[in-house]
């Protein structure tokens, strides 16, 4: 299942994960980072519904946010040291 999912997501994870250069990993970082994926993805689903239907901006926020949410814990699942520690800047 682990394998058909990275292939999914193979587009975003390639981003991450490519590099020869030495990082800078610690298992604190992969919890903390799906923590931040999470919050995204209750502020994305907190927009969706407090905000009124009738107001077309919502819909920029949902997306940044959503899409933000997406990369966070597809990184945090399915990545490998070397994404987790990209995404930080290490």
């Amino acid at each position: 299942m682990r394998t058909i999912a990275r292939g999914i997501f193979s587009p975003i994870l390639n981003q991450f994960e490519q590099g020869t250069k030495a990082f800078n990993y610690k298992p604190l970082n992969r919890i903390i980072l799906n923590i931040v994926g999470v919050l995204f993805l209750l502020l994305t689903i907190s927009i969706f519904y407090l905000v009124p239907s009738d107001q077309s901006g919502k819909f920029i926020p949902i997306i940044i946010f959503g899409l933000a949410s997406l990369v966070c814990l597809v990184v945090g699942i399915l990545g490998n040291n070397r994404a987790v520690a990209k995404i930080w800047g290490s």
